[in-house]
């Protein structure tokens, strides 16, 4: 098997585990429906010893108490719309489909802007190793898609 082909099947593995992710998040959102989504994510942060007083930790409890019974299913329908892009984005990968290295492409590079913002502002480990990892997987889809056009 050529690097190539190690490579597209180390993006597609790393897009299948996005949508494996967020089924398991849609699962989760699915049970959680009736409760209180905010106190539910405090009683994990403090079963998992999380500092509060974190800004990212801050950031989640925030966000999930936006999430009420009312808008549960849009973002349901949004994380599953996600999660079914990312497995046909794998697919495809998997299978060296052409139009998916295109997408991959795009749908990588789409995130750099957002991703380096969030650096500068809000620099943290977290941050930099999404966009490193995102760097990776957009200059490797480049290179294969310069090199069949070749």
């Amino acid at each position: 098997m050529s690097s190539v082909n190690r490579g597209l099947k180390a993006v597609a593995l790393l897009e299948a585990t996005k949508g494996l992710i967020t089924v398991l998040v849609i699962f989760e959102l699915h049970k959680l429906a009736g409760d209180n989504i905010q106190q539910v994510v405090e009683a994990l942060i403090a079963h998992l010893h999380l500092n509060p007083a974190n800004h990212l930790v801050q950031e989640v409890v925030s966000k999930a108490g936006e999430i009420t019974a009312g808008n549960i299913q849009l973002v349901m329908f949004g994380a599953s719309l996600y999660a079914l892009i990312r497995f046909v984005e794998a697919y495809g990968l998997w299978h060296s489909l052409v139009w998916t290295e295109w997408f991959a492409l795009l749908s990588g590079a789409i995130y750099l802007p957002f991703e380096l913002y969030e650096l500068f502002h809000k620099p943290n480990l977290l941050t930099a190793a999404v966009l490193l990892i995102n760097l990776v997987v957009v200059g490797f889809m480049l290179r294969v898609i310069k090199h069949k056009a070749d």
